[in-house]
């Protein structure tokens, strides 16, 4: 059976956003995981990057701050919610929502953060890859919490020592899971 144009319409919308969705989703995967090889491959090479005050300019020089920063970050886990992503030809307009949990520290406290932010992606599909050509954050709310880390009061690991802990690449159970293939 051979499909309609409407079928291969839909079909071909739902690869793209789906497309779109994993570069999203390895995005958040690179920052938490201080690979910034995955989230250079969410750009196009031209891209803009305006991170909400924080940061206006070429994603390349994002990317480059990033390549200095990630590897130090602090445990840090992003999760997207409320994707919606907006089909145009081959262009796309993505918003989601990425609740960050992060540890700080400072000279006078070690602390959690959970913050909320919205990221606004402009994407183009060149030669058949979708990149995100500018991206906009707005950020949302904040919240802190002092750290107390006590894995449910012991009821998760009575010794958290024992516990394999995410880190950054090349360390992370990940790469290792990766590497064995």
């Amino acid at each position: 059976m051979t499909a309609t144009p409407i079928q291969e319409a839909e079909l071909r919308a739902l690869l793209d956003k789906q497309a779109i969705s994993e570069i999203l989703v390895r995005y958040c995967r690179g920052a938490d995981r201080g690979d910034a090889d995955l989230i250079a491959a969410a750009y196009h090479d031209d891209a803009i990057e305006d991170h909400g005050g924080t940061f206006l300019g070429p994603a390349s020089d994002y990317i480059a701050m990033l390549r200095k920063v990630l590897p130090k970050a602090p445990r840090m886990t992003h999760a997207i919610t409320n994707m919606l992503i907006e089909l145009d030809g081959d262009t796309a307009l993505a918003e989601c929502y990425m609740m960050t949990f992060s540890r700080s520290e400072t000279a006078d406290a070690t602390f959690d953060n959970l913050t909320m932010a919205r990221a606004i992606d402009r994407f183009e599909r060149r030669d058949g890859r979708w990149g995100i050509v500018h991206r906009r954050i707005a950020w949302e709310w904040n919240h802190e919490m002092p750290l107390l880390e006590s894995w449910g009061r012991g009821g998760i690991a009575p010794d958290p020592s024992v516990l394999v802990r995410g880190t950054k690449k090349p360390h992370d159970v990940l790469y290792e899971v990766q590497g064995a293939k």
